[in-house]
């Protein structure tokens, strides 16, 4: 236990070029993981169903980011309380935020799959479904909501894992369940023949072996955070702690949620059922480049964290600066590759020549702007991992509402109308655009927070961080 301690209080005093590449590099291999997770099953679905499948499959982007909003509301919030009270050296408070997590994330993942499943078609149907895509829809997302509760379990967890020094073993969780995955997924749907409820499946089987190794971790009375009796009783204080944190990433998924539907309704009125599954292959490619700058942020969350509760504010604006360093030289490599070599990408997920030529369109638009959007990243998971939570939430929510959501309205329809061009362009174009404007508000606001870290600061109140 001493020497547990000794790893957590290493946060406040090791070099932090050191510590952001023992706890990024981990944390960035578990996100990469995690993003091929979700392109296993896109390819082996396109490779194995049919472009429709792709289409159907992304039809469950807005529910699957739904999911994920009131996963990030339990396992962001708490990880970064974790690392907030480990800094303060309040380990008991960090023990009972595991319970909790474990209580919080079975009653929302329980309920969240029943309330899905008993309106799924409705949902489907109002995400852009056609009488072509839904069926396919429908058969993936039964299988994943009725294993949804262990979905928020073993993210929770995961989070957990990470900020009680525990980088590396996050990582191997999230690598076994990529490889259980991507074993499993050939097997369900070529040999036996499941098509796309045989990859929901596999998802599903390869989360719950890695949460099964996850309970066995923290089932460890040596681990300095583990299972006990006495911690599962939900804290008022505590869950008002870990939902006010974790409201950012709920919001940011919330609207992306909202986002994802009028990208797939504005796809499927100017472009049809395949516009739909190129901007599925698109987002999953993005999504890559973003999940990588996620696992830089996720390196700098306990850093950042440990010595903001710490006051150590210098060693604050050190992560800060090397993380976003880190995250645009990975957003930048995403630019290259999404304007040098998009066929070659697209090439994985599918051999449909049409659906290749309108993914190859899309990604040329929609990554025009990626050398930026790691910095915006940074800035918003930043405020978060200090406890600011509004500005965090104003950050994440900047892109999608404030720019996204009207130029995903009004764009369509000005490009269908007054240019050579249809209104699908205009729904492309919308992506680039608002991530440039967000990261010129991101800029502004670190700008007025650095100038005030760099001013004598009074006493910080761990309950009210802002």
């Amino acid at each position: 236990m001493a020497e547990l301690k000794l790893a957590a209080l290493e946060l406040g005093t090791e070099r932090i070029r050191k510590l952001l590449i023992q706890y990024a590099v981990p944390a960035i291999i578990a996100m990469t993981a995690s993003s091929l997770y979700n392109m296993v099953d896109s390819i082996f679905i396109g490779h194995g169903v049919g472009p429709l499948a792709i289409s159907g499959l992304a039809l469950t982007f807005p529910l699957m980011n739904l999911a994920a909003a009131f996963g990030s509301l339990v396992g962001v919030g708490a990880a970064t309380l974790v690392s907030m009270r480990l800094g303060q050296r309040d380990y008991e408070t960090a023990q009972r935020v595991l319970g909790n997590v474990v209580v919080l994330n079975c009653l929302i993942g329980v309920g969240f799959g029943i309330v899905a499943l008993l309106f799924l078609d409705p949902i489907l149907y109002f995400f852009g479904a056609s009488e072509a895509t839904i069926g396919y829809a429908r058969e993936y997302m039964v299988i994943i909501l009725l294993g949804n509760v262990i979905t928020h379990l073993y993210l929770g967890l995961n989070a957990i894992l990470r900020a009680a020094g525990h980088p590396r073993k996050s990582m191997y969780a999230t690598i076994n369940t990529v490889i259980i995955n991507a074993i499993l997924d050939p097997i369900f749907i070529f040999w036996f023949d499941w098509g796309i409820r045989g990859a929901a499946i596999a998802t599903v089987l390869a989360q719950i072996i890695s949460l099964m190794w996850q309970f066995r971790i923290l089932s460890n009375r040596e681990e300095l955070l583990h299972f006990r009796h006495g911690i599962y009783r939900l804290r008022r204080k505590i869950v008002r702690d870990i939902l006010a944190i974790g409201m950012s990433p709920f919001l940011m998924n919330l609207a992306a949620c909202f986002i994802v539907i009028l990208i797939n309704k504005g796809l499927k009125e100017f472009g049809g059922d395949l516009m739909i599954g190129a901007y599925g292959i698109v987002n999953r490619l993005g999504f890559f480049f973003v999940m990588i700058v996620m696992g830089v942020n996720q390196g700098m969350q306990p850093i950042a964290g440990y010595n903001y509760g710490a006051r150590q504010y210098d060693r604050v604006l050190r992560v800060l600066k090397l993380t976003m360093i880190g995250a645009t030289c990975v957003t930048t490599t995403g630019f290259l590759i999404g304007e040098l070599a998009p066929r070659l990408a697209v090439g994985l997920f599918t051999t449909d020549e049409e659906l290749i030529r309108l993914a190859v369109e899309g990604m040329r638009i929609v990554f025009i702007c990626y050398p930026i959007i790691g910095f915006q990243m940074v800035a918003t998971n930043f405020f978060m991992s200090i406890g600011m939570a509004s500005k965090a939430i104003f950050l994440s929510l900047s892109r999608q509402l404030l720019f996204l959501m009207p130029f995903l309205i009004f764009l369509p329809h000005i490009f269908d109308a007054h240019t050579p061009w249809d209104g699908s362009w205009g729904v492309w174009c919308s992506m680039p655009l608002s991530d440039l404007l967000a990261s010129i508000v991101a800029f502004f606001m670190l700008t007025y927070q650095l100038r005030k870290f760099r001013a004598p600061q009074p006493a910080v109140s761990a309950e009210n961080p802002q």
